[in-house]
């Protein structure tokens, strides 16, 4: 295979020399005002006088914060699946299905021609970071495995698809570019996750793989397909040109001890990025733990809200040029595909102002998403609510919390710590857990997935608590009555952890 890497190394070259001479602030003014008067003619432009804005400040008096909802609702619903000048300029081509929405299961956010471009240069300088860390790198002198859905797109009207992410990055993908691309599309079409895997592994054996990249959950199933039972494996043994391993979508920490020992003789650097279905936000430029990247010159326009004044009738909108560091905010974004100052849901805290670096800090929902399922906490709740309704049991309370797999070949799950007004047998327990995953399954898309076959993810547990287990906890926590409630949704492995230490005398019953 011809190496691209020289090609690689010219660009790298010449977009790093650029970015260091940025100003950031400068950047992200142009941007604004280059979306701005691309989208003017549409029905959002014309709504909101985008003839009118000169300035950040005129912008963010016309167009005030928004979510999916509202996007749906007040300009989507009445078109879709044919959004033509409506929020952005010309037919949206491509829809990302995004899960997790209180308004439904599946959310469309539109994806258009300029969107494909900005994803694509993302990438472009995902690679030029890591020709920066390493000058000697050949890492287009082989294959680049990319461990993503299902890219079968379901054609929605003339022109129109819809589909995973990474669906329609293959669909755009340029020919040069995906003769060093794996899967092939037979295997890449896949939905079938457990079977997609199994191939997966036994195909990329012995083949030339310098780049992986997926979701940690995912990559850790893969690469014990891959390893077929061996304990001692190691990615080396598999892939000795392997030089780089990208990550992305959940919160790292809980996987890296696996992954160390995964890279364990190996020379691949991991390189953590921030993707969303609404673009590509930002990079590691530099090594773990030292904040990613913002992309400010590719199309996507931010803000920030601090994250204490999210519900506030006029909440403060900060952008590059009056954020801070140490602050907790929501992103906010406006996009060339016509999202305008949308929600997007996740909050980050900036360690660097210039360039400005970031970390992601979580959600401004509680979400469960420690292996990519996304679960609401509306979403937990009603199902909850309809397994205790099936089974005739009364919820005085729970928690809930990810259980990370402890070694090779362990799947990682949610243990659900519940209080029950009388306490169950186990054979109704167990019920009450198949009822819970069954609902769960019905509400989320990506759970289902992760949850196909027991293969990605395993079955949620259920711990029965002796009545006044939370109450008794609560004390000990200093936080019995007033406003303070039981955490419904515990992500931060640490803090989970303690929760269960502190009522493990008063369980009675495990399915």
């Amino acid at each position: 295979m011809f190496d691209a890497t020289p090609l690689l190394r010219r660009y790298a070259g010449r977009r790093l020399g650029a970015l260091s001479r940025h100003d950031p602030i400068v950047e992200q003014r142009r941007v604004l005002e280059r979306l701005v008067a691309r989208a003017r003619f549409t029905q959002f432009g014309r709504d909101h006088r985008f003839e009118a804005i000169r300035t950040v400040a005129d912008y963010q008096q016309q167009v005030p914060l928004r979510r999916y909802e509202d996007f749906w609702r007040d300009y989507w619903q009445s078109a879709f699946p044919v959004l033509r000048d409506v929020t952005w300029p010309g037919l949206i081509p491509f829809f990302a299905l995004s899960s997790g929405t209180t308004s439904g299961t599946t959310k469309y956010i539109p994806c258009s021609a300029a969107m494909n471009r900005s994803n694509t240069r993302a990438g472009a300088d995902l690679l030029a970071y890591h020709l920066q860390a390493r000058p000697d790198s050949r890492v287009l002198g082989g294959l680049s495995f990319m461990l993503g859905g299902s890219t079968d797109l379901t054609t929605l009207a003339d022109g129109v698809q819809a589909g995973d992410l990474s669906g329609i990055a293959v669909r755009v993908m340029p020919w040069w570019a995906r003769r060093r691309y794996f899967p092939p599309e037979s295997l890449a079409l896949l939905s079938d996750w457990e079977r997609k895997v199994a191939l997966l592994a036994e195909r990329s054996r012995g083949l030339d793989i310098r780049m992986i990249g997926g979701t940690p959950s995912w990559l850790l199933i893969y690469f014990d397909r891959l390893a077929s039972g061996r304990k001692d494996a190691r990615l080396v043994d598999y892939f000795p040109n392997l030089e780089l391993l990208v990550h992305g979508g959940v919160n790292f920490a809980p996987y890296r001890g696996l992954f160390e020992r995964w890279l364990a003789g190996s020379q691949a650097l991991l390189r953590e990025v921030y993707p969303a279905s609404e673009g590509f936000v930002a990079a590691a430029d530099r090594g773990p733990g030292e904040g990613l990247r913002l992309f400010v010159d590719n199309g996507l326009f931010f803000e920030f809200v601090p994250i204490d004044e999210l519900d506030s009738p006029q909440p403060s909108r900060h952008w590059l040029g009056t954020i801070e560091t140490g602050v907790e905010y929501a992103v906010v974004i406006t996009t060339c595909a016509g999202l305008w100052s949308y929600l997007v849901g996740d909050t980050v805290r900036f360690v660097e102002q210039r360039p400005p670096r970031l970390l992601v800090t979580g959600r401004t929902a509680y979400m469960l998403s420690a292996f990519g399922e996304h679960l609401t906490d509306a979403e937990i709740e009603s199902a909850m609510a309809a397994a205790a309704d099936q089974e005739q049991l009364a919820v005085v309370d729970f928690t809930v919390g990810p259980v990370f797999p402890d070694g090779p070949g362990d799947l990682g799950g949610h243990l659900y710590m519940v209080e029950f007004a009388d306490e169950p047998d186990g054979e109704r327990l167990a019920r009450f857990a198949a009822a819970l995953d069954a609902a769960l399954m019905r509400s989320n898309d990506d759970y289902r997935a992760h949850r196909a076959d027991g293969f990605g993810l395993r079955g949620p547990r259920v711990q029965a608590l002796a009545p006044g287990a939370f109450a008794a906890w609560m004390k000990a926590q200093g936080r019995l009555g007033g406003q303070n409630k039981v955490p419904r949704v515990l992500v931060d492995p640490d803090r989970f952890k303690a929760l269960r230490a502190g009522l493990a005398s008063f369980v009675r019953g495990q399915s």
